[in-house]
C-alpha cells in the first residue's frame, strides 16, 4: 500500500535536505499517517481507513459520515 491519506489524497512531497555550507541533496517530506478503525452508526459497522492527523481532525469535527462522502464526491475513496 502506497503512503497517501485514503480520506483527503495527502501524499509524499519532494525538497531538500539544506546543509550550512547549502549544500543540497534530494529528501521525502511523508505524510503523518496512522491505520485508525471508524464505526459507521448508519451502516453499522467498523472500518479501517489509513489516515493522516488533518483527517482525524476533520473526522472530529464534521463527523465520519460527512468527511467519508466528500471523500468519495473528490474520488479519494472508491469503497
Amino acid at each position: 500500500m502506497s503512503r497517501v491519506c485514503e480520506l483527503t489524497g495527502k501524499k509524499a512531497m519532494v525538497g531538500n535536505n539544506v546543509s550550512h555550507a547549502m549544500n543540497k541533496t534530494k529528501r521525502k517530506f511523508n505524510a503523518n499517517l496512522t491505520k485508525k478503525r471508524f464505526y459507521i452508526p448508519e451502516e453499522d459497522k467498523w472500518i479501517t481507513l489509513k489516515v493522516s492527523a488533518a483527517a482525524i481532525k476533520n473526522i472530529n469535527k464534521k463527523g465520519i459520515s460527512a468527511v467519508l462522502k466528500e471523500a468519495r464526491e473528490k474520488g479519494y475513496l472508491t469503497k
